[in-house]
């Protein structure tokens, strides 16, 4: 035999198998070029090879050649499948529906060597189920006795109702398989898999995920198992189903009723799926060739699909071999001829070939019931008679030519196109020559076999499910808020000074601050409204406040809003010392106008809150999230807040510059911002400014008839980011000089755990011989009980008069309520940046304090409240309505860039600190009219303190504070 690139090598033998017979061998090699042509998707024709005996004699040896062929193709690794001799029926059509049944069980098919997993017959079990249906109804169905019981009851719903009790599979079949009831996995599983997806892309914790599908998985196992006399859940999405529906076998040319079936109708589906297993019933009932042709139709759609290529396995290309059926004895005992009739009838009826390969072997009596072959009467003898190994081949490709001509209508309806009937001469039957070896098809491994196979889909999601691993905790590392897929990218996670973790960003969705607070203990450093130290608000009460605020804005009011950031410090650090006391006050501010806001305007105010961090150290993160935010949400037109003077100040402000939104602060009194940035507002006094006004207070401490000394003392600032303290130490510096003192070198305490080292420092202040009468302090107000401490106990500085001068972070201390204190003989002076009480006549703020605050409400408020004393709160309220007055002139909403703009047209009168004028602030200069507070503290004859307004001005006023009115006592 002349071999090219399409021929099969030769197999090495050694197997159980082997042809035994010269016949064997050639059609042994016949199969294994069919299978080579499968093998390389070229799909050919399968026939039915019938083999039979010329000489009746030899029936038996043709039948044992089909069971060599079976053994061989086993051993290469085919699917096979084998018929007994003889199956149960009443008629022979029956006994072949018997045989197709039998066929339909996926043990039947592939041996030890067969790759992959087993067939699965979904469309025949189908089948079974409505005939096994239908015998259990018995001869009654559809047309019962008339008085019967039956008579009176509906037939159809009869049928289903014998259906769901079998649920809609044969009868007699196994429920359970590996330990598993047989669900409906096919749907269920995806189904709850969604469900888990779903929970994940929702940002909820993976365990939440997880139990939601663990609970969806529960509650479609009982629909579809638990529950008795009912179809299986997702029925009509299974692929039977679809087929049932969709082939033209079953389609009566009369229905009237719709087949369509679709996902998103199950009630339509469903009722398309009940009428047309009712048609089949009937028609089951009626006998015929119907029952076995449509047995055989699904067992052919099974086998095609179990080989269909681009499915969702590939389990086509896993399965290079075709099935093969192997009928030893094929007669009216088995129904074998008539299952070769039917396979020839319903393929000659579908236009799509199959991948079924039969051959089966027939007594010689029995070969005209097969009628005529498609092989013609043999051609005349050649001179040299060819070998049957060539005639074989001649056979099937005289077959394949004939093959369309023989399955027109206009045919005899005697020919069987689809059958090859194969005479086998007795001297073919002999023993196998020594020496001669049968082909073998490519038993080489698929690719799809080895890229898209179970242990490749193991590594798969095992690679996947550690990548998703690492991205999840690399996402819970990085942000606040973090699923296992996705992440809340507004907010990350920084470290805190004291080693923990801190929320960094700006707060959107379901993101609060709050959560990462530590517990509140009792007597921590929180503003208290009354005696007992209750504390009136927390960040959580606010941030659950405006967030129901927001709410309602975007839910009622879309397009008819504007949206400030606040941007303040939400972190605290117990360790250092460092309260929340800053960043709740701001944010209690912020809430408060925007509740009296949204209570009175047309336009409504939506606040989003970010958070900086302890001492705003991470501002410049925080300016960069909001710039991020701001950028796909055009409401934002400014912000409220960055209350701290820091090195990183300028890039903060150059950050929100850039992306066109204004700051105004309530409390920054860095000097050096208006003068470097256009979009800068502030209501506090600048350092300069402020300590300029301290001078009148240092003048009248300056006597000219003697020397004396005055000295800085300030808080280290090399490691840190505070920049405050290096302007209120130089600003006080150069007003000392400016008021006559002999100034001493500057002095820089340093902290350790938090608490200022200051004993060293106040030894060689007070020992030395020359004691200063006035120390500027630039200082924080958390360092001012050490130091007082230090004084009042250190010899040469303890009963004698000292003055000490600091900036406004003092106004956040309480004095009158025995929060700090001062030494013996020593007078504290500082400025504060609200003057509440001047303004308290003529403001409505503190009535709606009492009224929209947590807290507070049903409370009298004063100007001196504890809870609104230091003037926090004021100012950023203050703050945050000049800016929406800016962002709603005309009473309409305004763009981020005309907010800009209109914020140098401020002017509104009425407000916590007095009236908020932004009218007269030039570009890049200093502006007039802050409101001030010069304060003097000393100590009482019970201990405390006593504080004692020197003089003021509220916001607006433009009147130069003077010595006279600033005198001391």
């Amino acid at each position: 035999m002349v071999k090219d690139h399409r021929t099969p090598s030769d197999c090495p033998g050694g197997h159980d198998g082997m042809p035994e017979s010269d016949a064997g061998r050639h059609l042994q090699n016949q199969l294994e070029m069919l299978i080579q042509d499968f093998r390389r998707s070229t799909e050919p024709p399968m026939p039915v090879f019938v083999v039979h005996a010329q000489e009746s004699g030899d029936d038996d040896a043709v039948a044992g050649l089909v069971r060599q062929l079976h053994a061989g193709q086993e051993a290469h690794g085919t699917r096979c499948a084998v018929t007994q001799d003889t199956y149960e029926g009443a008629t022979e059509v029956r006994r072949a529906a018997a045989l197709v049944r039998a066929l339909s069980d996926p043990r039947k098919w592939g041996g030890p060597k067969a790759i992959y997993r087993r067939y699965a017959f979904p469309r025949l079990r189908l089948v079974h189920a409505i005939d096994d249906a239908v015998a259990a109804l018995g001869d009654s169905w559809p047309a019962p006795a008339a008085g019967s019981p039956e008579a009176g009851q509906d037939q159809r719903q009869r049928l289903l109702n014998e259906l769901a009790q079998q649920r809609w599979r044969p009868k007699n079949t196994a429920r359970w398989r590996s330990g598993l009831p047989l669900f409906d996995m096919a749907h269920i599983l995806p189904a709850s898999l969604v469900t888990v997806l779903a929970a994940l892309l929702a940002r909820s914790e993976w365990y939440v995920a997880v139990g939601a599908g663990l609970v969806f998985l529960l509650l479609l196992t009982v629909l579809n198992y638990v529950l008795p006399g009912r179809a299986p859940i997702f029925l009509w999405l299974r692929r039977e189903s679809r087929w049932f529906m969709t082939t033209t076998f079953l389609r009566a040319a009369d229905q009237e009723e719709s087949t369509e079936v679709s996902l998103l109708r199950p009630v339509r589906s469903w009722k398309a799926i009940a009428a047309r297993a009712y048609d089949v019933a009937e028609a089951l009932t009626a006998g015929g060739d119907f029952h076995l042709q449509l047995c055989v139709l699904a067992l052919r759609e099974d086998l095609r699909d179990n080989h269909r290529r681009w499915s969702w396995d590939l389990r086509g290309f896993k399965r290079p071999r075709p099935p093969m059926l192997f009928l030893p004895h094929a007669d009216d005992r088995n129904g074998g001829i008539e299952l070769i009739r039917a396979i020839s009838d319903v393929r000659s009826r579908r236009s799509e070939l199959d991948p079924l390969l039969v051959v089966a072997a027939v007594r010689t009596h029995d070969v005209p019931r097969l009628e005529r072959s498609v092989v013609q009467a043999p051609p005349a003898p050649d001179a040299t008679p060819p070998t049957f190994g060539v005639r074989l081949r001649t056979w099937y490709q005289e077959w394949g030519r004939n093959l369309r001509a023989e399955q027109s209508p206009s045919r005899e309806r005697s020919v069987l196109p689809w059958v090859m009937k194969i005479p086998l001469p007795h001297d073919q039957l002999g023993p196998l020559e020594e020496g001669r070896h049968h082909l073998r098809a490519s038993s080489r491994p698929t690719l799809a076999r080895l890229v898209w196979a179970l242990h490749t889909l193991v590594l798969v999601i095992a690679l996947l499910t550690a990548a998703t691993v690492m991205r999840a905790d690399a996402l819970h590392d990085r942000y606040c808020s973090a699923s296992v897929l996705t992440a809340n990218r507004d907010t990350r996670r920084e470290a805190a000074p004291d080693g923990s973790t801190e929320c960094i960003g700006i707060a959107t969705h379901d993101v609060r601050f709050a959560d990462w607070l530590p517990a509140p203990e009792p007597g921590d450093d929180v503003k208290a409204l009354d005696a007992d130290d209750e504390t009136p608000w927390t960040v959580a009460d606010l941030e659950d406040h405006i967030a129901r605020l927001n709410a309602d804005v975007l839910a009622h009011h879309a397009g008819k809003y504007v949206t400030v950031v606040y941007a303040g410090p939400l972190s605290a650090d117990a360790s250092a010392g460092s309260s929340l006391v800053k960043g709740a006050e701001e944010l209690a501010g912020v809430y408060l106008a925007q509740a009296v806001i949204n209570e009175n305007s047309s336009v409504k105010l939506r606040v989003l809150v970010a958070n900086g961090g302890v001492d705003l150290g991470h501002q410049e993160e925080m300016a960069k999230a909001i710039a991020a935010y701001a950028a796909h949400d055009p409401t934002v037109v400014g912000v409220v807040g960055t209350g701290r003077d820091l090195k990183s100040s300028r890039a903060t402000t150059r950050t929100l510059m850039r992306a066109g939104l204004p700051v105004v602060s309530g409390t920054n009194s860095a000097t050096y911002l208006p003068r470097e940035f256009a979009n800068w507002f502030s209501l506090a006094a600048t350092d300069e400014w402020q300590t300029r006004q301290l001078g009148l207070i240092a003048a009248q401490l300056r006597r000219p008839d003697r020397r004396q000394y005055a000295l800085v003392l300030a808080r280290d600032t090399a490691k840190t980011d505070d920049l405050y303290t290096d302007e209120q130490a130089r600003y006080g510096q150069q007003m000392l000089q400016r008021q006559g003192f002999t100034l001493l070198e500057q002095r820089r305490y340093t902290l350790s755990g938090g608490k200022p080292e200051l004993r060293s420092h106040a030894q060689e202040i007070c020992r030395g011989g020359r004691v200063p009468s006035v120390v500027y302090f630039a200082g924080r107000v958390e360092d001012i009980d050490p130091l007082m401490t230090q004084l009042g106990t250190e010899p040469g500085c303890a009963g004698k008069p000292l003055a000490i001068l600091t900036g406004d972070d003092l106004s956040k201390a309480d004095f009158a309520g025995g929060g700090q204190s001062v030494a013996p003989k020593v007078t504290l002076y500082h400025s504060a940046l609200a003057e509440l009480e001047t303004a308290a006549k003529a403001t409505a703020f503190y009535l709606d304090a009492a009224k929209h605050l947590p807290g507070l409400r049903g409370h009298r408020l004063r100007y001196d409240s504890p809870a609104l004393a230091s003037g926090q709160t004021a100012l950023a309220h203050d703050a945050t309505r000049a800016l929406f007055w800016a962002a709603t002139r005309d009473d309409r909403p305004q763009s981020r860039a005309s907010t800009w703009v209109n914020l140098r047209n401020v002017r509104i009168e009425g407000m916590a600190t007095g009236t908020i004028d932004f009218t007269g602030a030039p570009l890049y200069g200093d502006r007039t009219g802050h409101s001030i507070v010069l304060k003097e503290v000393r100590r009482a004859t019970d201990g405390t303190s006593d504080t004692h307004v020197l003089c003021s001005r509220t916001a607006g006023e433009t009147k130069r504070l003077t010595q006279k009115e600033c005198r001391i006592r």
